[in-house]
């Protein structure tokens, strides 16, 4: 056979040329290309560490920037009930000053009037026992036919009233 025969033949010149191709696409990419390559991903593998360390430091700094905030607010949410305890605590005062003011008000429009009820009663009585001593004269000297005086009259009817 021919063709087995000629391969003998260009065995030699196919493997040379094989080696030089292999080597020229070696050369060419390996030595040209591939450093340009690797050298890209190198950056891109440091870019990437440097912005997951950015991003750490930022999620530390934003941590730390929250616990600050929720003590300040801790602070303020304590200042803020005592702002509101001493409030209260003042308008109980102010209410209780308010309330024994208004007692003592009452207290004395009370015993006022109570004076001018007692005032009333006792003029209401004397104006009572002196109509009763009037009375009571003109009944004796009518019945009785006796004349008695205001005096008698009016000691007659405390006695009464005395004696219930």
């Amino acid at each position: 056979m021919p063709q087995i025969a000629q391969l003998a033949a260009t065995y030699d010149s196919q493997i040379f040329w094989l080696l030089v191709c292999f080597g020229l696409v070696f050369f060419v990419i390996g030595r040209g290309m591939l450093p340009g390559v690797v050298s890209t991903i190198d950056q891109r593998n440091k870019q990437i560490a440097d912005d997951l360390g950015a991003a750490e430091a930022a999620r530390a700094a934003a941590d730390a920037e929250e616990q600050a905030w929720r003590i300040a607010e801790g602070k303020q949410r304590a200042q803020a009930h005592d702002l509101i305890a001493a409030a209260k605590a003042d308008a109980a005062r102010t209410t209780q000053a308010a309330l024994d003011a208004a007692a003592a008000r009452i207290e004395e429009t009370t015993a006022a009037a109570e004076a001018r009820i007692a005032a009333a009663r006792a003029a209401a009585q004397g104006e009572v026992q002196d109509v009763a001593a009037q009375a009571a004269q003109d009944i004796v000297s009518r019945l009785a036919g006796l004349s008695v005086s205001a005096d008698e009259a009016r000691g007659a009817v405390q006695g009464v009233i005395a004696h219930g």
